[in-house]
């Protein structure tokens, strides 16, 4: 693919955004054709087109995230990462627009960027505290809880529930937004005698409990895997989009993907998520009990 531009270094925003707009949108008869050519045909010229006509979108994207700590510039040029990820994977033949498709794939390098830079060693990275990370200010800001330390115990219990996360976890988020980093190696006391890391608890399971682990959940991912088998590819599909993604697929999306209503992929992901169900239960009763 050929060169994409991105923010210089020095910050000069408004100068790449006067650049950026220099890149013609795409009517949806040309953005169609041009990425069949780069699906089709390899074609690196179409694909750049593709890439340099959402650009403008990715700027919009990332001026989203401004309020973690982090340069503009940096966050458009992760976005534009995520944007050239969606053109390589991008399928004309499904139906929409390829700025549908590719604001997923710019948030979640945005997103990941932003992840990583705040420390993920304590944070965590499951959907549900990923969630929480990139709500929290907004909620506060809806609630006008700006200033630090604690939220009160009614914000709290507000978060938890319209973002269906514990409320504890809402607690340790706020206060680890509101905390800087501080290294493990700092003295303890004023005199140097000692450092922070020889208070930790290892809180790790010990190896054989760990190898248990391992075992079972390759076992049980392997059931899943065979069980995926016995589904038809629409089945398989729909059940993948809608119960094994991190961001699942809305059934208004996949009824657009697929040409269905609603309530038919409703009844598609039920009966193949029952015939899932069956067949990982008579797997389990095939190998009997795993590692103790």
């Amino acid at each position: 693919m050929a060169y994409v531009p991105g923010p210089s270094p020095d910050g000069n925003l408004s100068r790449y955004l006067q650049d950026i707009r220099k890149f013609p949108m795409l009517e949806q008869d040309e953005e169609y054709m041009l990425a069949k050519r780069w699906r089709e045909a390899n074609d690196a010229d179409a694909a750049h087109r593709l890439v340099t006509s959402h650009l403008r979108l990715v700027a919009k994207i990332a001026m989203g995230y401004r309020g973690y700590g982090l340069p503009l510039s940096e966050l458009v040029s992760e976005g534009n990462v995520g944007m050239m990820q969606a053109v390589k994977r991008f399928d004309p033949d499904r139906g929409f627009r390829l700025a549908t498709y590719a604001m997923w794939w710019i948030r979640a390098a945005i997103q990941e960027y932003i992840l990583h830079s705040w420390s993920l060693v304590k944070m965590g990275t499951t959907a549900a505290q990923k969630k929480l990370f990139f709500n929290l200010r907004r909620l506060k800001g809806q609630m006008r809880q700006i200033e630090e330390g604690d939220l009160p115990p009614e914000a709290v219990t507000k978060i938890a529930t319209d973002l269906d996360v514990p409320e504890q976890d809402v607690v340790q988020m706020n206060r680890r937004l509101a905390s800087p980093d501080h290294s493990l190696n700092a003295p303890v006391r004023a005199d140097g005698d000692g450092e922070w890391q020889d208070w930790l608890v290892d809180e790790n399971d010990n190896q054989e409990v760990k190898l248990a682990q391992d075992q079972e959940t390759k076992r049980r991912q392997a059931l899943l895997e065979k069980a995926l088998v016995t589904l038809n590819e629409r089945e398989r599909r729909i059940l993948t989009e809608r119960r094994l993604q991190e961001e699942p697929a809305t059934l208004e999306d996949l009824s657009q993907k697929y040409g269905i209503s609603r309530e038919r992929v409703r009844q598609i992901e039920v009966r193949a998520f029952e015939k899932l169900q069956r067949a990982v239960k008579d797997g389990l009763e095939e190998t009997g009990p795993g590692p103790r």
